[in-house]
């Protein structure tokens, strides 16, 4: 399938020596939204990172783009990494510098040396998440949503292919985190970018359904596949 982006077999990831996940089974198209959830520890954050090589993938089948995991190069990943967007529960802005200089600072980091060109790609970003008029801003300036919104735009900086939401929601208030899922559905939409979100909120999963994996006793699993493995909120509360 040539829209696959992610696609795992047999996977199993260690931390410490320490199994987190295993018998991963997992694929993953262009333009997909997913949700995993499950508790806080059980393994969602390690998933994600497998995708952009921060934490490895010891045994079976783990491929993302055209890149083998389990074979990929330190000098390599990097190019895996420009076709990734990662968005962070915390945000993760530079605090001595503008919101401005926050993106300036991840293209140029990225290879961008135009500095129009620069100039139009943070103007875009910034209008798509609606925050054209902040770029001036400190990031302590900024509300908890305002800021969430600056960190998707960072990771829309390059067009990634995909983007990693890591509990984005999570140190917001509800109808702030509304607003967030709510974009990152808009997003996957117009743009054709999978997304994949990790959350421990069903009810968010409700409001905007998409694909649902649970990750419990180190397994994932697929809810669309398994609907007797639903669970209620109390069942994946920290």
């Amino acid at each position: 399938m040539e829209d696959l982006i992610i696609d795992y077999s047999d996977a199993e990831v260690l931390r410490k020596e320490l199994v987190v996940l295993k018998h991963v089974n997992f694929r993953l198209s262009k333009g997909e939204f997913v949700y995993f959830i499950g508790k806080v520890g059980s393994g969602k954050s390690s998933l994600l990172k497998t995708m952009y090589a921060e934490v490895p993938v010891n045994s079976g089948e783990a491929r993302a783009f055209e890149f083998d995991l389990l074979k990929l190069k330190a000098k390599r990943v990097h190019l895996l990494r420009r076709k990734i967007g990662i968005v962070f529960q915390d945000f993760q802005l530079l605090t001595d510098r503008s919101v401005h200089e926050n993106l300036l600072f991840v293209l140029k980091a990225t290879g961008w040396k135009d500095k129009q060109l620069m100039e139009e790609r943070i103007e875009k970003v910034l209008g798509m998440v609606n925050m054209a008029n902040k770029s001036y801003k400190m990031p302590h300036e900024l509300s908890g949503g305002e800021q969430q919104r600056i960190a998707i735009a960072r990771a829309l900086l390059n067009e990634p292919d995909l983007i990693l939401a890591d509990e984005p929601t999570g140190n917001l208030d509800p109808e702030t985190g509304t607003r967030i899922v709510e974009m990152l559905h808009q997003i996957a939409a117009d743009n054709k970018t999978a997304v994949i979100m990790a959350t421990h909120n069903l009810a968010l999963t409700e409001q905007f359904p998409a694909k649902i994996y649970r990750i419990e006793d180190k397994r994932l699993i697929c809810l669309s596949e398994n609907p007797q493995e639903i669970k209620t909120q109390e069942d994946i509360e920290e």
